[in-house]
């Protein structure tokens, strides 16, 4: 067993990680990535007639119960969200849909689809931790699927979705189950073994040597941070949330699947008044 004693300290303080995961995210478009492919034109067409689905965790359909029972109108952020998948098919299905994401070439695929089936669709780029785009109270709804494992830290992430959607609002957000960052990234992936080697919380800046980081996780992969359940479920309680729903899947493409839920999604209300003060 190789576990780290404590992170490192990382030799090349000097990385910005939402331009490397910008641009990482760029080339991952360039290499086909499976969450930058866009859907296809009956995908749309289906949605039209109200046959939809979206995942949030690994490759699962969300519960149509965590969504509103008419979708036609309901102002929609699809967070972090990129990519020529969810965006279009809620747009279809009726939400008036905005894209924000990180990576300029994962909008372009939701641009190509929107201009491709006549779709009505924004988007926007930049740091979903910074959504001051958007007037409080913008959004009736919030779609994050995986994605908040690229940012160093969460809580100004559920601070700006509290912000920004409106009372009786719901986030639905997904994210990797923090235990799958104990192992060895190279064993896992190239051998299917599963290696302890790190202590939680994990981050690749802290926890993998720079010659390791530049063999494994270049320019062409993102970054990524594990992020513990207190800071995502905790964080969104004390954002202002309710936790209302919650859900676990297999991690889709790794050797944990067989022994551990690899992803989370949680179902968050935004409370349609105030919470009381605490008491003192």
């Amino acid at each position: 067993m190789d576990l780290d004693p404590a992170p490192r300290t990382d030799p090349a303080p000097h990385i910005d990680p939402v331009l490397h995961n910008r641009t990482a995210w760029d080339r991952q478009v360039e290499m086909g990535n499976e969450w930058s492919r866009p859907v296809s034109a009956e995908t749309i067409a289906r949605a039209r007639t109200g046959d939809w689905s979206v995942v949030l965790i690994g490759y699962e359909p969300v519960d149509r119960s965590w969504f509103p029972a008419e979708l036609a109108g309901v102002r929609t952020l699809c967070l972090a969200s990129g990519g020529g998948q969810q965006g279009p098919t809620l747009a279809a299905a009726g939400a008036r849909v905005t894209v924000f994401d990180n990576s300029p070439r994962q909008l372009q695929q939701d641009e190509m689809v929107a201009r491709r089936d006549g779709l009505e669709l924004r988007t926007v780029l930049g740091d979903m931790r910074d959504l001051s785009a958007f007037a409080d109270s913008s959004f009736d709804l919030v779609f994050n699927p995986v994605s908040n494992l690229f940012v160093p830290e969460l809580a100004p992430v559920w601070r700006e979705c509290f912000r920004v959607l409106r009372p009786g609002g719901a986030l639905l957000c997904g994210f990797v189950n923090p235990d799958v960052y104990l192992f060895d990234h190279e064993a896992l992936e190239r051998r299917g073994e599963l290696v302890v080697r790190h202590r939680l919380p994990y981050s690749d800046l802290t926890h993998i040597p720079a010659d390791e980081r530049g063999r494994m996780r270049g320019a062409d992969v993102p970054l990524e941070y594990s992020h513990t359940l207190a800071e995502q479920i905790g964080g969104q309680l004390a954002a202002g949330f309710v936790v209302v729903g919650f859900a676990e899947a297999p991690h889709h493409s790794d050797a944990t699947a067989g022994w551990l839920p690899g992803y989370f999604a949680t179902r968050a209300v935004k409370p349609r008044t105030d919470p009381p003060a605490p008491a003192r």
